[in-house]
This record gives structure tokens, C-alpha cells and sequence, in this order.
């Protein structure tokens, strides 16, 4: 057989959905398990969001679109991101992409030629760190501390940079610590990228998951971003929509063409009405959106309560998304070997903190996007297992 290129080697994968693979099949030995690995929200899209789709469905509207999508939908993020960010963005500052996910590969290909350095605050969503490897850049990790509450030091992150150094990639709110970037740390990595003369891509896919009356801090609304900011976001997170795979970025103009451009050569375009979905969406009433954050709240609040219960955990609390990251570290056993354990033994499917980067080392994470009743199985389940298993630990 004729071999496979290089960068091949270099592309990871997601361990959730390694996780989920596993889970699934003792699952079918007839094993229950407690899925608290995947982040993906337990809700349904609202009605009038697929009323929407199925409207544009029955009027025909199933061809080809402009690769950067139809100007209604990046005329409606623009004035959603105009006023979210207090800035003004104009819609050939958009590009809606298949995913949220495309964002971050067309941003990264765009940007680093091989051998030039991605600083990445980790633990971090997997895909920075092996996109980066995959079109030939150097990973740059900077440790998020959880004394920080996981947001980023700007001194680290200039201490990171050298002469190869190209771009810093940040995501707040964060998957996988459910950390928010603080504003003065924010201000200090656009002071970096200026000094420095950096690209930033910023993953605020999870802007509207965050708690206790907080409000989204953006790295658009810090002066003298926006000339060197890629801003990448969608629909999946907020809406319960992560099957219909709509997601996008809002860019320099010039940056924003280069990221159609690849979208061009890649998969064409976004879907048709599933773009007329993503208006009704922007444009629809948000109260189903915020009882969902009112309920992820209020699991954050149980798992706050029980994780700090269980010997050998502890948790700050997460100030957003729908993932808690608890410290297991007193354990003494590598956060491999622990997530392993806890699936096979007492059928609870979470992941490792070492499947966002070697920083997560001691760490867990755990969705929280599934039921209250589930979650506190979960936590007696990982509470027996460690009294039965860490006797000695309190």
C-alpha cells in the first residue's frame, strides 16, 4: 500500500469521542453508564429555529451559497456582534463556516507557515495544538494556573514569545476548565500581539454559558484588537445546535477573504437553510436560551457541592460552559489511568486532563450537560470508587 504524508502524523483526535466510543460498547455488554464526557448540550434546538430550517426547506432553498454565506445571516452576526462587543463590525468582517471548527483550521492555515511558534494557554481544547502541528507551526503551551482561576498571565505569554513566534491562540469562556479570561489579562495579551506584532484567534464559542450574572468579556472589545483579532464563534453551544454544524468568524477584512478562500476549497459553502436557521436564531427570543444557562447553573452549583465532597477532589467553581475540572492530584494516580478506571469500573465516562495538553495533568473534566439526576449518580459512583480505591485519602 502506498504510504500516508507526514502531517498525518501530526493531526490528534478528541478523546470525548474516543471516550464516548468506549462507553458506548460497554454499554452494549450491558453496562450502564453515566455519560459525562461529551460536550454537547442535553437540550433540544428551539421550535422556532427549526421552524425556520423547515421553512427554507419547503421554499426551495437547498442550492449553493456564497462561500462566506448569504449576506441576511452575516448581516444579522454583525449587528449581533456590533452590539455584544460594542464595537462596529460590518458584514465582509464575516465568514460563516461549517462549525465553529473550520474557523480555527482556516485561521491557523492562514496565518502560520512551518516553523513558526502558536503560544496556546493550556489546558486547552485539543484542536489549537493539533491544528497547528498539522500545518507545520510550533506549539508555544503557557500553563493556566488554577490559583488564576485559569486565566492567562500576560507576563507568561510575553516571556513565551520569540522571534518565530506568529500567533496566540485564547479561548475564553474555556473548554476545558469552565475558566474566564479576566479583562486586564485580555488587555495584556492585546498589549503582547501589538508589541509583538501578532495574530490572535479567539474562541468565544461558549459567550453565552456563563453564570452568576457575569457578562462576556471579548477580545473585540479591547482597543486595538480588532486590526489583529480573528474572532471565532457559532451556534452549537448557545442553541443546542450542534448537529447542524454553523459556526463563524468575524475578522479584518482582508483576513476574513483569506478564511473564504479556504472555505471555498474545502466544503464550498455552508449549508443552505441551515443558514436561514441561524437568523431565526440570532434574531428569536432568547428566554428557552436562558432558562438552558439557568439550569447549567444550577448543575454547577450541585457539582461545586458534591465533587468537593469526594476525598481527593477539589473544584473551583466554574464560572462558564458546561464542564467542571477538579483537581485530583492528592490521588497520587495519572489523570489517564483515574479516567480509565472510573469509566470501567464505576461506569462514569469523563476525560482525562491530559486530553487538552500536558498541563492538565491532575485533572478531570466533567460535563455537566445531562441531568441533575445523573450528575449525582455520578458523583456516588466516583465517591464509592474512591473510598473503596483511596482508602487513606480524606
Amino acid at each position: 500500500m502506498p504510504g500516508f504524508a507526514d502531517r498525518m502524523s501530526k493531526l490528534g483526535v478528541e478523546g470525548a469521542f474516543i471516550v464516548l466510543a468506549r462507553a458506548k460498547e460497554l454499554e452494549r455488554q450491558g453496562k450502564k453508564i453515566i455519560h459525562c464526557e461529551i460536550g454537547q448540550p442535553d437540550f433540544d434546538t428551539p421550535a422556532h429555529i427549526k421552524e425556520a430550517a423547515k421553512k427554507a426547506l419547503d421554499e426551495g432553498f437547498t442550492g449553493y451559497t456564497p462561500s462566506a454565506g448569504i449576506m441576511e445571516l452575516r448581516e444579522a452576526i454583525a449587528e449581533y456582534v456590533s452590539k455584544t462587543r460594542g464595537i462596529d463590525v460590518t458584514p465582509d468582517q464575516v465568514v460563516v463556516t461549517v462549525g465553529a471548527k473550520i474557523g480555527i483550521f482556516s485561521a491557523l492555515m492562514a496565518f502560520v507557515n512551518p516553523g513558526e511558534e502558536v503560544i496556546i494557554p493550556m489546558p486547552a481544547y485539543p484542536s489549537y495544538e493539533s491544528v497547528t502541528e498539522f500545518v507545520g507551526g510550533v506549539v508555544k503551551p503557557v500553563v493556566l494556573k488554577e490559583e488564576r482561576e485559569f486565566s492567562p498571565s500576560g507576563e507568561e505569554i510575553a516571556k513565551a514569545v520569540t522571534d518565530r513566534t506568529k500567533v496566540i491562540v485564547i479561548n475564553t469562556p474555556s473548554n476545558p476548565t469552565g475558566g474566564v479570561y479576566k479583562r486586564k489579562d485580555l488587555e495584556a495579551i492585546v498589549e503582547v500581539a501589538k508589541e509583538h506584532d501578532l495574530w490572535i484567534i479567539s474562541d468565544e464559542i461558549y459567550e453565552d454559558i456563563i453564570f452568576d450574572g457575569k457578562k462576556h468579556e471579548s477580545i473585540l472589545s479591547i482597543p486595538g484588537a480588532e486590526e489583529r483579532a480573528v474572532m471565532l464563534s457559532g451556534f452549537s453551544k448557545t442553541y443546542a445546535m450542534t448537529g447542524w454544524r454553523l459556526g463563524y468568524v468575524v475578522a479584518p477584512k482582508e483576513v476574513a477573504d483569506k478564511i473564504t478562500k479556504i472555505q471555498l476549497n474545502t466544503v464550498s459553502c455552508p449549508v443552505s437553510f441551515v443558514q436561514k436557521a441561524g437568523i431565526a436564531a440570532l434574531k428569536g427570543p432568547r428566554d428557552e436560551i436562558e432558562a438552558m444557562v439557568r439550569e447549567y447553573e444550577e448543575r454547577r452549583d450541585l457539582l461545586y457541592r458534591e465533587i468537593n465532597r469526594i476525598p481527593g477532589f477539589s473544584m473551583i467553581k466554574p464560572a462558564a460552559t458546561f464542564y467542571a475540572f477538579p483537581n485530583v492530584k492528592e490521588l497520587g494516580v495519572k489523570s489517564k489511568e483515574l479516567a480509565n478506571m472510573l469509566l470501567e469500573e464505576a461506569g462514569v465516562a469523563l476525560l482525562p486532563g491530559t486530553d487538552f495538553g500536558a498541563p492538565g495533568e491532575g485533572y478531570l473534566r466533567l460535563s455537566f450537560a445531562t441531568s441533575k439526576e445523573n450528575l449525582m449518580e455520578a458523583m456516588e459512583r466516583i465517591r464509592a470508587f474512591v473510598e473503596e480505591k483511596f482508602p487513606n485519602v480524606s
